[in-house]
C-alpha cells in the first residue's frame, strides 16, 4: 500500500477541493491510503459529506495553516504546527511516501528543505513538472522558479534529477534526451552559466541534445527542458496564459453569428478533444526534485479534479520508487562529474607548469 500525506486546508479553497478529491483518488486507486493533515473535526465533517472512504484515511490534527501570502521565513518560524509542516513531517518519519499540498509555494518548498533536506550532491531543489506536447508525448521542464538565478553547477544537477525521473517513471524513455533552453541553437549563445552548463552537459554522461529554443518544448524532440527558475516560470505561466487566450477567443468566434455558432456545433467533438489535452487540471502537480522526500506541489486554485491529479502524480512517484533511483543515479553521475573536473584542472596545471 502507498500511503500520501495530504495539507487538507492548503490552496485558494482548502477543504471544499482536498476532501473530494481525496473520494476521487481512492475510488480510483484501491492499494493507497491517505492522511489528511489539518483541522481534525472539520477535515471528518468533509470527508463524511462527499462519503470518502474513512477506513483508508487517518486524520492528524494540526492547529495552524500557512496563508497564501505569508511569507516563508513566517511559516517556517512561526507556523510549526501548521498542516503543511506537519503532512511534510510524515514523510520525514517514514508514515507516508509521498506529501501533496496546494498551498504557498514558497513556504512549501521552505518548509520542505528545512525538514527533509537535500539529496547529497545537490545544493538546491527545483521545481519540475511534465507539460504536454505533440504526439501525447510529456516534456518534464525544471526549474520552474524555485532559483532565480543558478550557477552552471546546479543547472547540471537539474538536468542530472531530470533525467533519472524520466527514466524512473518513464523507462521506455531511456536514455532521456536532455535539452537546455536557450535563445538559440548555438553553443556561443546565451548568458555566461548558459553557456557553461552547455559545455558541463556535453561533457557528461546524460544524453545531451544541446541547446533548444522556447518553440521545441512542444515538439517532443526532448525529455528533459533545464532552464534556471526565473527562465522557466516565465515560459511556465506564458503556456498558461496562452492557453487561457486561445480558448476565450474560441469560444468568441463561434458565438459571433448564427453561422458561426453552427459551425461552433459541428466542431464540438473535435474542440472537446482539444479541450482535453490542454486542460491544465490533467498535468497538475509539480515535483520538488532534490529532496530526502517526495514533496508535490499543486496550483492552489484548481479545483477538486485538479487536486486529484496532483495526488495521481504523486502515487505513481512513490510506486516507482523515483525518489530511491534518482538518489542512487544523482551520487553516481556527480561522483563522475568531479572526477572529470578534477583531472582537467590537473591537466590544466600541468600545462601551465609546462
Amino acid at each position: 500500500m502507498i500511503t500520501l500525506s495530504v495539507d487538507a486546508m492548503g490552496g485558494d479553497i482548502g477543504l471544499s477541493v482536498t476532501a473530494p478529491a481525496a473520494a476521487t483518488f481512492l475510488a480510483k486507486q484501491t492499494d493507497a491510503n491517505l492522511i489528511m493533515v489539518g483541522d481534525a473535526q472539520s477535515i471528518h465533517a468533509a470527508l463524511a459529506a462527499v462519503n470518502a472512504p474513512l477506513n483508508r484515511i487517518e486524520i492528524i490534527h494540526a492547529t495552524q495553516v500557512v496563508e497564501m501570502d505569508e511569507a516563508p521565513q513566517s511559516a517556517l518560524k512561526n507556523k510549526k504546527d501548521s498542516s503543511m509542516r506537519v503532512a511534510i513531517e510524515q514523510v520525514k518519519n517514514g508514515k507516508a511516501q509521498a506529501a501533496v499540498s496546494a498551498g504557498n509555494t514558497g513556504a512549501l518548498m521552505a518548509t520542505a528543505r528545512f525538514v527533509l533536506k537535500t539529496l547529497n550532491g545537490i545544493e538546491r531543489p527545483a521545481i519540475a513538472k511534465f507539460l504536454p506536447a505533440q504526439n501525447g508525448h510529456l516534456t518534464l521542464m525544471l526549474d520552474l522558479g524555485a532559483n532565480a538565478d543558478c550557477t552552471a553547477e546546479q543547472l547540471f544537477q537539474f538536468a542530472v534529477m531530470g533525467s533519472e525521473l524520466v527514466a524512473a517513471l518513464k523507462p521506455e524513455k531511456v536514455p532521456a534526451r536532455v535539452g537546455l533552453l536557450n535563445i538559440g541553437t548555438e553553443d556561443i549563445k546565451g548568458t555566461e552559466a548558459v553557456k557553461q552548463t552547455f559545455k558541463l552537459l556535453k561533457d557528461s554522461n546524460l544524453n545531451f541534445i544541446g541547446n533548444i529554443e522556447g518553440n521545441s518544448v512542444f515538439t517532443g524532440e526532448v525529455d528533459v527542458v533545464v532552464a534556471d527558475g526565473f527562465v522557466g516560470n516565465i515560459v511556465l505561466k506564458t503556456i498558461e496564459g496562452a492557453v487561457k487566450f486561445m480558448g476565450n477567443e474560441i469560444r468568441t468566434e463561434f458565438h459571433r453569428n448564427l453561422w458561426t455558432k453552427l459551425g461552433g456545433v459541428a466542431a464540438k467533438p473535435a474542440l472537446n478533444g482539444f479541450k482535453q489535452k490542454l486542460d491544465p487540471r490533467r498535468f497538475n502537480g509539480a515535483i520538488f526534485l532534490g529532496l530526502r522526500g517526495v514533496v508535490i506541489k499543486s496550483h492552489g486554485g484548481t479545483d477538486a479534479v485538479g487536486f486529484a491529479y496532483a495526488l495521481e502524480e504523486a502515487f505513481h512517484e512513490a510506486q516507482a520508487d523515483s525518489l530511491h533511483k534518482i538518489e542512487q543515479s544523482v551520487a553516481t553521475q556527480l561522483t563522475q562529474f568531479q572526477e572529470k573536473k578534477m583531472l582537467a584542472e590537473q591537466a590544466s596545471m600541468t600545462g601551465s607548469e609546462v
